[in-house]
Parts: C-alpha cells; sequence; structure tokens
C-alpha cells in the first residue's frame, strides 16, 4: 500500500471513510479482496507470497492498513510488514495494547507505517510507525500516508488530500469521484520532489497518486465506508 486519504469523523453520516492504492510489483502473488477462508471475520486482499495484508477490516468493525516506509538504506526486516495488518483484524486485543506490542518489536520489520482502529460501540483511530517514536491516537480530521510519515507533505499525498477533503466538505462523495481521486497519474514536479534515497528517473516515476511503470505499480484501488450504526462497505479495482 502506497498512498491513504482518510476521514475520520468528518460527515455526520460516515464516520469513517479511507481511500487507499496498493503499489506493488507486478509478480507478486495476490489474491483480491474477499472474506478470508481460514478467518472468516475478515475481509481484505491477501498477500500470498507474505500471507498477510496491506489492508482490511472484520465485521464487527475493526480496521487496519499499512504502508512501507521508503529508506533503501535500512537493513531489511525479519518479518512481513503484512503481518501488522493482518494480525490485528484476527484478534480481538484492544488497538492500543495491540500497537504497544508491535512497539516493542518494530525493529523486527522493515520501515512501517501502521493505521489500525475501530469504528463501532467505540470508535478509535491509531498510528504508530517503527521510523517515529510513540503510538499516536488520531484526532477527528482529514490526512494523508504515504511512505513517509503520516502527513509528511509529498505532493501526492497534498493533492490527494486537498482533493479527498473538497469531496467529504461539499458532500459529493460517490465512490466514482474517490476513484478519480486514486486516478491520477500527474507527476511531481522535479522542485516538489522527495529525496528518499532513490534515484532520480524512479523517483519522479512513483511520485504520482496512481503509478504506472514497467513491472511495478499500482494494482488496486480501495474505498472504505463507515456508515453511522457501524455497517461497512469496501470497494476494490484490481488492476493486475
Amino acid at each position: 500500500m502506497c498512498v491513504i486519504f482518510f476521514a475520520f469523523e468528518q460527515h455526520p453520516d460516515h464516520p469513517f471513510i479511507l481511500l487507499a492504492n496498493r503499489d506493488e510489483f507486478f509478480d507478486r502473488p495476490t489474491k483480491a479482496a474477499g472474506y478470508w477462508e481460514d478467518f472468516a471475520n475478515v475481509y481484505g486482499g491477501r498477500d500470498l507470497q507474505g500471507g498477510g495484508t496491506w489492508l482490511g477490516v472484520t465485521k464487527s468493525g475493526r480496521f487496519s492498513a499499512v504502508t512501507n516506509f521508503r529508506d533503501p538504506s535500512a537493513p531489511p526486516g525479519t518479518r512481513s510488514r503484512g503481518d501488522l495488518v493482518a494480525d490485528y483484524l484476527k484478534s480481538d486485543q484492544p488497538a492500543r495494547e495491540y500497537l504497544v506490542k508491535v512497539e516493542r518489536n518494530r525493529n523486527e520489520y522493515s520501515g512501517f507505517n501502521l493505521l489500525i482502529g475501530e469504528i463501532g460501540k467505540k470508535r478509535e483511530l491509531f498510528y504508530h510507525s517503527n521510523r517515529a517514536e510513540g503510538i499516536r491516537e488520531l484526532t477527528p480530521g482529514i490526512y494523508g500516508l504515504s511512505n513517509g510519515l503520516l502527513d509528511t507533505p509529498w505532493p501526492k499525498v497534498v493533492k490527494g488530500t486537498a482533493r479527498f477533503a473538497e469531496l467529504v466538505r461539499s458532500g459529493e462523495m460517490s465512490n466514482p469521484n474517490f476513484f478519480d481521486v486514486l486516478s491520477d497519474e500527474s507527476l511531481a514536479a522535479d522542485e516538489d520532489l522527495p529525496s528518499t534515497g532513490i534515484p532520480y528517473e524512479a523517483e519522479k516515476a512513483i511520485s504520482a497518486i496512481f503509478i504506472r511503470t514497467p513491472g511495478y505499480g499500482t494494482r488496486c484501488s480501495t474505498i472504505l465506508r463507515f456508515e453511522r450504526n457501524s455497517e461497512w462497505s469496501f470497494e476494490e479495482r484490481v488492476f493486475v
């Protein structure tokens, strides 16, 4: 997962809305979103190589998503980041308690940004990265997350968050409008590119919200919406 936009308690009918693109190598085996055969309470895609997922939700309203933190100079972790999402969804452990455990084992993973929460009888949303200190409980607002820390102002984060916020505040919240946000292929200007330790050509190519490069790019787009009654809808468009 490489870019996520989400709104928490920003609309009277939808306490949580999440838009996400998953960017991955095209040859990594993947299963499209659905209920899991081995954990029937969990709905989401499946990484068939690592066994975890990049984004999922449960029947009871627990949800989680992960993005990579881009740092090519860092040593790779020994565990799959997709387990961070899957293990939370498969458990009934409170979100903060779960993140305390994650924080203790943070060095076992390559760089990650983890978003977890619950929209049900209680509404809570947390963020944690092993490239920053502490566990952050998020307050109501509209946020953007890519492969830096939460709300790091990369061009695609700034652009996508602004467009998403405009749709939420105007009430024009159809899924087609949300997918339009996720389908933006425009590249950032050279002077606005982040410097993350990869070659210029790669930094430029992956500066779009929707990425197209040989062998790597946006493989699916997802809209997750919660209603006030805690019911949710999950729409996924798969491209590769």
